[in-house]
């Protein structure tokens, strides 16, 4: 009888030691999936900063390019209007 539980709790001992190593096995394995996973979010927010620095670079390019294109526009119609008044101008003029 005292061997049978002897066995008994031989049998329970090495039941929950079964369990925890189980539980330290799945501890383990979600360390690794959280180191893994903070790596990731690294790579993530590292990819981020590059994209808003690209971003940034590309925004003011294009704003050059637009005031760039104003100013042509602008000077193409003072051009423009300059040909069409001086004629004009001209015309009124009285000659002496």
């Amino acid at each position: 009888m005292a061997s049978s539980k002897t066995a008994q709790v031989q049998n329970q001992v090495d039941e929950v030691v079964g369990i925890m190593q189980n539980n330290i096995e799945k501890v383990m394995q979600r360390g690794e999936r959280l180191e893994s996973l903070q790596n990731k979010t690294d790579d993530l927010q590292q990819g981020a900063l590059q994209f808003k620095k690209g971003a940034t670079k590309v925004r003011r390019q294009m704003w050059w390019k637009d005031l760039k294109l104003k100013i042509i526009i602008a000077a193409v119609v003072i051009v423009i209007l300059i040909i069409i008044i001086v004629p004009i101008v001209n015309a009124l003029k009285p000659k002496n």
